[in-house]
């Protein structure tokens, strides 16, 4: 085992390192339970140092402004848009349905309900979001619902153009024939779609770190950590400092009212 354990180190962190020598202690235990094994080896292995994480890092507003600017008219438009100004994870985004969006809001309503999209699913195994705090429901920017009415028109001349190649699964983020996204396609569409951006190398962003900016510039505006926290669906501020550490500044407002300002949108529909 501490060799297989060295062995790994080579390749992957020493943060999932962890993660695997947790997974395998639990698995051992149990088997130790029902009499399938008397020793628990696992609990013996040292955890080896494994490779240095990637560190984050977060666009500065005008990068920002010169993503969303390079990112128009491309298939990627309106999803660099909504994970920019909402927070929404990648999986989370992939796995977004249309009846979990509501564009249009009630005004009428008391108190008058925004609109809105619920993140409720990820692309994980069995659909749930990372954590029970992930499961939200975010306001959208008027930017964000702009540009979502757009992409529904958008995906509707798809869905004509692919025909019976059309696989209608509700997803906002989709193939040109409807289905899912993989991760690497949308890694690689996210860069070519940035790729003219003024001030940033495309090569050196993923679609993640979209998370982090709308951290940091929520945080450059003003917004109170537990407010942050609370938007990108931490269970707690101590985790969105311990990754965020560089993004956090101390600091008024929040989520899509401070977008609207950061981004100056466009006014509401």
């Amino acid at each position: 085992m501490d060799k297989w354990l060295t062995e790994k180190s080579k390749t992957l962190s020493t943060r999932t390192l962890g993660a695997i020598r947790s997974c395998l202690n639990r698995s051992v235990k149990r088997a130790m339970a029902r009499d399938k094994v008397k020793f628990n080896v696992v609990e013996l292995c040292s955890l080896p140092q494994g490779r240095p994480g990637r560190p984050s890092k977060a666009l500065t507003l005008a990068q920002a402004e010169a993503v969303l600017r390079a990112a128009e008219g491309t298939a990627m438009h309106a999803c660099v848009v909504v994970a920019l100004l909402t927070g929404a994870r990648p999986e989370e985004l992939r796995a977004l349905t249309w009846e979990h969006v509501w564009l249009k809001g009630d005004h009428k309503a008391v108190p008058a309900i925004p609109p809105y999209m619920a993140v409720w699913r990820s692309v994980r195994a069995g659909g749930d979001t990372k954590t029970k705090k992930s499961r939200r429901t975010i306001a959208l920017p008027f930017r964000c619902v702009e540009v979502l009415w757009q992409h529904w028109e958008d995906q509707g001349w798809d869905r004509l153009a692919a025909g019976d190649d059309w696989e209608e699964h509700g997803l906002v983020f989709s193939s040109a024939t409807g289905k899912e996204l993989d991760s690497t396609n949308v890694r690689r569409a996210f860069r070519q779609a940035i790729a003219k951006a003024d001030g940033v190398n495309a090569d050196e962003w993923t679609p993640r770190e979209l998370w982090h900016s709308f951290v940091s510039l929520l945080s450059d505006s003003g917004v109170p950590l537990e407010e942050i926290s609370r938007l990108v669906g931490h269970s707690g501020t101590a985790v969105t400092e311990e990754v965020y550490r560089k993004q956090i500044r101390p600091v008024i407002q929040t989520g899509a009212v401070a977008m609207d300002v950061i981004f100056k949108s466009a006014p509401e529909r």
